[in-house]
């Protein structure tokens, strides 16, 4: 009896085993199928999914490698910079999937295995130990913006994760995650991270990098490294632990992430050519990507140049600069000021599209037009004595005269007196109406009509103006636009331009004679044709130069317009556009080759109507006339000037300048004589307290004159 109980109760068994079984099968079907239906009921009432978030992303300013030269804060201030998967550190990813999700690539939103480790930990330890989220749930959770706890935002997480993964690849989804993901403050996604606490973008990371930044979302306000350096150190090492016991790296690999320092501040976000990038995002808003043709390594390299020459000029000093290829019209780099922050510069002001007067500037272009008519050649004579048009008299910046010298020498040493002779001959209305042809908008003072002055920079031009003027000058006369946006730059090199700045004869001439320009102290001549300007009041030093294919183009000045004693284009901006030229390629281009119209000859083998310059042809008055009454040139009445080194030894002279009257002349400064070199128009002169005082200048014929300045420091 017993024996025969036992065996049937033991064939009983797999009989109610196989029952079990089915019960429970038919369970899980029936629960899966709720599941499925509610489910499907949840994505109907949910309805579809907001991407507004997503979209809200910061602008961004690009160089013409896709590298980053700028970017803004979206409108609610968050740093949300755009990203894809391509461009962030491969081991970073691994490392994130292993940390956060490793069934990633193989669930469909929802980790059913991690669902369910999940819900037995929570019975066998009456707590949660761990989660069972998803990065596509986390996804889901930061494009909807909220963070619920409870089962029913859990249950909106998985909704709206399978929504996810039926309408995006995975590889979409992950690179929303490295968008939006948290790490602290206003930062989101893997690139502002990157940025902000490493200051490099994130495609190339080092282990603890990589480490720090898989750690930062779980709890990015608590473990922020710039307030808590050492949560966000703990944090990080958790991490590094577990991709040791998942085979991620190995145990000596994390042994050195550990005992890399931790970030514990903030670093400020790129801010390379500030002043285009602002004007690029004011006149297209809707853009979201600006993709600009500047080189950010060059921008950089003269932001800095920039920077260090104005230290030696003044410390309200600003400066612009410009670097242009003329062979495709590309704007290489484009800076403003020294620092865009910089208040004492006045930095926020940008100088490279300020209109100011462009001194000497134009003088290749006066020239250029006798050549074009052959009113001149580069070896042509012309006298360089007083003279008087009317009521104007101009005179040379040295206030001496050198008699006889040929336009090239005029030209290469900048004479005043030839230059306003060719152009009485060429014609000031003329000069003006080429600038307009190329495209470029001069201001006269009061929109009066063009006179002479503008020879010696009566006129108003941009920095902008003056390269796009000398880019012209580069490529043989033929003018060509500036190009900013890389989607521009095809177009501009295919457009064959109807205008005409100089014929290529003309042109050729100026190259030739601008590049026998003598050099900066210390620096190599005949490399580069280059010009050099100086303001009235030493307002404005420019210098502007190209070889076969760059251009160039510097200013330096208070954007104030207050004088700068010495500041002059050849003793401040020259240095500077030779010292961008060797930073823009170290191998110059030499200049194109002359075309066949060109005459080589020296002055006694011209022409005779080419041999001298015929004043006749332009009616200009020549000789000597009455003396001029002594005035103060420099410095102004009523202005203030800024004392480099007054409270220190070897403090920088001022330069003080006197036009007419009789020599020799006596300087006083608060009715005290000052020690100078009579015979000469100009001196020196070391102050050496701030404050108010009195200029005085005494000639031999007892004339005097007098100015009240003010001295900073």
């Amino acid at each position: 009896m017993t024996g025969r109980a036992t065996s049937t109760m033991g064939a009983e068994r797999p009989g109610r085993r196989r029952r079990a079984l089915r019960w429970v099968g038919l369970v899980i079907v029936i629960a899966t199928a709720a599941t499925g239906l509610v489910a499907y009921i949840a994505i109907e009432r949910l309805g579809p999914l907001e991407f507004d978030r997503l979209k809200a992303r910061s602008v961004t300013v690009l160089d013409r490698d896709d590298r980053l030269l700028r970017a803004y804060t979206t409108p609610d201030g968050r740093w949300r910079l755009p990203v894809e998967g391509e461009r962030v550190d491969a081991r970073y990813q691994r490392m994130l999937l292993a940390y956060e999700d490793k069934r990633f690539f193989r669930h469909f939103g929802i980790d059913l295995l991690a669902i369910a480790r999940a819900g037995l930990q929570v019975l066998q330890n009456q707590r949660i130990v761990s989660g069972a989220s998803t990065l596509t749930m986390q996804v889901a959770r930061l494009l909807e913006g909220k963070h619920e706890r409870t089962f029913a935002g859990k249950f909106r997480q998985i909704v709206r994760a399978v929504q996810l993964e039926r309408h995006f690849t995975k590889r979409e989804i992950l690179d929303t995650y490295f968008t939006l993901a948290p790490f602290g403050g206003n930062i989101e996604g893997v690139r502002a991270a990157s940025l902000a606490y490493f200051g490099k973008e994130p495609y190339r990371l080092s282990l603890a990098e990589a480490a720090l930044l898989v750690a930062l979302p779980q709890s990015p306000e608590l473990r922020r490294p710039d307030r808590y350096a050492k949560r966000a150190l703990v944090a990080r090492g958790r991490v590094l632990d577990r991709m040791v016991r998942d085979g991620v790296v190995t145990q000596v690999e994390a042994r050195r992430a550990q005992q890399a320092p931790m970030p514990n501040a903030r670093r400020l976000f790129p801010m390379l050519a500030a002043h285009l990038a602002d004007a690029r995002v004011s006149a297209r808003p809707e853009v979201s990507s600006h993709r600009l043709t500047i080189d950010r390594d060059l921008q950089s390299s003269l932001e800095t140049l920039a920077r260090q020459h104005v230290r030696t000029v003044g410390s309200r000093v600003s400066a612009a600069a410009m670097v242009v290829d003329h062979t495709t019209g590309e704007v290489l780099a484009q800076l403003g000021s020294p620092g865009y922050l910089d208040e004492a510069r006045f930095g926020s002001v940008d100088m490279a599209r300020a209109i100011r007067s462009p001194g000497s500037a134009l003088k290749p272009l006066i020239y250029g037009l006798a050549f074009e008519s052959g009113l001149a050649h580069p070896e042509t004579l012309i006298e360089d004595r007083p003279v008087r048009f009317d009521d104007y008299a101009p005179k040379n910046f040295d206030n001496t005269w050198r008699g006889t010298v040929s336009i090239r020498q005029a030209l290469q040493l900048s004479l005043n007196i030839p230059a306003v002779k060719v152009l009485h001959a060429v014609g000031p209305t003329r000069l003006v109406a080429r600038l307009r042809e190329i495209g470029l908008e001069p201001k006269l003072p009061d929109a009066t009509a063009p006179s002479l002055a503008v020879a010696l920079g009566g006129l108003g031009l941009s920095l902008t103006d003056l390269a796009q003027l000398y880019a012209g000058l580069a490529r043989g006369g033929r003018p060509i636009d500036l190009v900013l946006d890389r989607e521009q730059v095809k177009a501009a090199g295919s457009h064959k331009n109807p205008r005409k700045l100089l014929s290529p004869t003309a042109a050729w001439y100026v190259g030739d004679v601008l590049l026998g320009t003598p050099p900066p102290q210390n620096a190599r001549g005949g490399r580069i044709a280059f010009k050099t300007g100086t303001s009235y009041g030493y307002r404005d030093a420019w210098a502007v130069g190209f070889d076969g294919r760059h251009t160039v183009a510097v200013w330096i000045g208070r954007p104030d317009g207050t004088p700068t004693p010495a500041l002059t284009g050849q003793s401040v901006a020259a240095p500077f556009l030779f010292d961008a030229f060797h930073r823009v390629a170290q191998r110059r281009e030499p200049l194109g080759r002359a075309p066949e119209s060109v005459l080589q000859s020296t002055a006694a083998n011209l022409p005779p109507p080419l041999k001298r310059f015929q004043t006749e042809r332009g009616t200009v008055a020549t000789g000597t006339f009455v003396d001029q009454p002594l005035r103060i040139a420099f410095p102004p009445n009523k202005s203030d000037l800024e004392v480099v080194g007054a409270d220190q030894e070897g403090a920088r002279p001022l330069l003080i300048k006197a036009t007419g009257g009789k020599l020799p002349l006596t300087w006083l400064v608060n009715g005290a004589p000052l020690e100078t070199a009579p015979h000469r128009r100009e001196a020196y002169w070391t102050p050496n307290e701030e404050g108010f005082v009195r200029l005085s200048v005494i000639d031999a014929g007892g004339q005097s004159d007098h100015v009240s300045l003010r001295l900073t420091r």
